[in-house]
């Protein structure tokens, strides 16, 4: 998603624009379609992106490990900075900042790594497709999402026998 900033650069200190941004961003190795609005403010530096973004991310449940859509609300907030003099085309210098978001000597403000970085820490450290996911059965695998599994390790289990408690055990 691309913006061309050319006549904002020119205006003065505070002036805003609104856009209604609407495109894929590949954010988890697959395109993800993002739509929303942002608002531009120029600053004595550059130019203010702020909005609200929405858009949906493919990842893998913590629990079950079944592939699920997972819809994210990305709040963005990033100051851009102009590489190039939008009157007189001369370089300038840009902040001492590590990981600055710049506009290319064309003008054009590319939300697309912004975007991507605020969706990859907004997806929880461990996503689940439901709340009540019951994950897998830890002796044969199966996705008890799907109902029950027949393995000999649950049946055992559900006997008594096997459990793992102190009580079963003998010490001579």
């Amino acid at each position: 998603m691309q913006i061309n900033v050319s006549q904002q650069i020119k205006s003065s200190i505070g002036y805003i624009r609104n856009y209604e941004v609407s495109g894929t961003v590949d954010i988890t190795g697959v395109d993800s379609m993002v739509e929303g609005e942002v608002r531009l403010m120029r600053t004595d530096r550059g130019i203010l992106v702020k909005g609200t973004l929405h858009t949906e991310v493919e990842v893998t449940c913590s629990r079950c490990l079944s592939l699920f859509n997972y819809p994210l609300a990305v709040n963005i907030e990033e100051e851009y900075y102009p590489t190039t003099d939008v009157i007189s085309g001369a370089s300038l210098s840009l902040p001492d900042e590590a990981g600055c978001f710049t506009i290319d000597e064309h003008h054009i403000l590319d939300l697309n790594e912004a975007i991507r970085q605020y969706a990859l820490m907004a997806i929880p450290m461990k996503p689940l497709c439901s709340e009540d996911c019951a994950g897998l059965c830890p002796y044969c695998g199966h996705n008890l999402n799907q109902g029950p599994c027949d393995c000999l390790a649950q049946e055992s289990e559900r006997n008594g026998v096997n459990n793992g408690s102190f009580t079963q055990a003998k010490i001579c």
